[in-house]
């Protein structure tokens, strides 16, 4: 099998695609063989992985086996090391925020101002919440809540129709008067918001989230008593420190020119490009915000070139925690380094093959969806999918144009 047949395969893309894309890409970088030189590297790093764990049995259900153990060992040691975090309270998250505000290490960011938020709140009053909570207006809302916490919970209390009317409209007339220069936040929403967080925690697979405007990132108050939930907070936190980082940048960037609020409001929606949006005669890689494989595997953008900004924040939060690793004799997290874009396809035991990521954040979702049997790959792909771009272009060139061409959507290369 041939090296553009080997990532096809895994990407799920067509062989022809990829040829055509590495004849391109070679002209433009300069670099021949780097098709073969990713091939022969993700084979070394899957042998170099399976003899560290000690599995010599290279069958898809035993290597996925023995990186869930390592996990459930990783996720032990952090738990330890954290204190025995309890998910319900600020104080029993206070050593886990703490080692990930101090890994990740960012800048302070530009976020709205509080005292706009509320503006906007008063201007948009959410009828769910106010009902919710028994209070008879807006005005008595802000006055027996946190600001914070209402904003956190606009994003599972209120339904998306209102969302979208009431920020659309408020947000298009913001500008860079109303943002101010602060600190990342880490919140636990209060106990009151469980019963009505259900439905988001369920579909989105955790309990956390982050609100982008105002440099927030919050937990839903639930215990840590599952095999994988430490390791799976621990990384999310920092990878949406460093996502909250990388759009602090496009707002502030984006503030400067005219039509901010605009721009914003695409910014928070996530909006990615349609097929149609650039030269066909160009080398172009798509920018894609989301890891669209969740709500649809088959969507056609995930078969041609492109970047994910969502990859790009997993490798820096997975550098962070192999860092970490180093620091603690009891801890080896050193095995998850430059792992995001590796996996290939193993032999079953009774018939066929199948796909295994070696990606941290694939497996640690997994070791915690073990009941229901889930497993994830779409980490990894889009990992790969910037990883071929960076050993054409280099991995600092995949951050730069990532931003220079976000308002585009897409990188034309000549």
């Amino acid at each position: 099998m041939t090296s553009y047949e080997y990532l096809a395969k895994i990407l799920r893309t067509k062989p022809e695609l990829i040829l055509e894309m590495d004849k391109k890409m070679s002209v433009i970088s300069k670099k021949s063989g780097v098709l073969d030189k990713i091939v022969k590297e993700n084979e070394e790093r899957i042998n170099r992985t399976l003899d560290l764990l000690g599995c010599y049995d290279y069958r898809a259900e035993n290597v996925f086996r023995v990186l869930i153990t390592k996990l459930q060992d990783d996720d032990r040691a952090l738990y330890k090391l954290f204190k025995k975090p309890r998910g319900t309270t600020l104080a029993g998250m206070k050593t886990l925020f703490n080692f990930a505000l101090e890994l990740a290490h960012i800048d302070q960011l530009f976020v709205l101002k509080k005292e706009k938020a509320e503006e906007i709140l008063i201007q948009n009053p959410p009828p769910n919440i106010i009902k919710a909570l028994k209070y008879k207006d807006v005005e008595e809302l802000l006055v027996k809540e946190d600001l914070i916490e209402i904003f956190s919970a606009l994003r599972f209390v209120e339904n998306k129709e209102w969302m979208h009317k009431a920020f659309d409209e408020t947000y298009k007339n913001l500008t860079s008067n109303d943002f101010e220069k602060k600190n990342v936040e880490l919140r636990v929403l209060s106990g009151k918001w469980l019963k009505v967080a259900e439905k988001f925690v369920g579909k989105k697979y955790h309990n956390l989230s982050h609100l982008k405007e105002l440099g927030v990132i919050f937990v839903i108050p639930l215990k840590i008593d599952s095999p994988g939930e430490t390791l799976r907070l621990f990384s999310l936190i920092v990878h949406y420190i460093h996502e909250l980082n990388f759009y602090s940048k496009l707002f502030e960037g984006a503030s400067k020119e005219e039509g901010f609020g605009k721009r914003l409001i695409s910014l928070l929606k996530g909006e990615n490009p349609e097929l149609s949006v650039f030269d066909k005669n160009k080398m172009n890689w798509l920018i894609i915000q989301q890891y669209l494989a969740k709500d649809d595997e088959n969507d056609p953008r995930l078969f041609i070139p492109h970047i994910n900004p969502e990859a790009l924040h997993w490798k820096k939060a997975e550098h962070n925690i192999s860092d970490f690793g180093k620091r603690f004799k009891n801890i080896d997290l050193e095995m998850w380094l430059d792992v995001d874009w590796v996996g290939g396809f193993f032999k079953k035991k009774i018939k066929g093959e199948e796909l295994v990521s070696f990606d941290l954040v694939d497996n640690v979702m997994a070791l915690v969806q073990k009941e229901q049997r889930i497993k994830y790959l779409y980490h990894h792909q889009e990992a790969l999918w910037n990883h071929i771009f960076e050993e054409y272009l280099g991995a600092d060139n995949l951050e730069k144009l990532m931003i220079e061409n976000f308002d585009k959507g897409f990188i034309s290369l000549k």
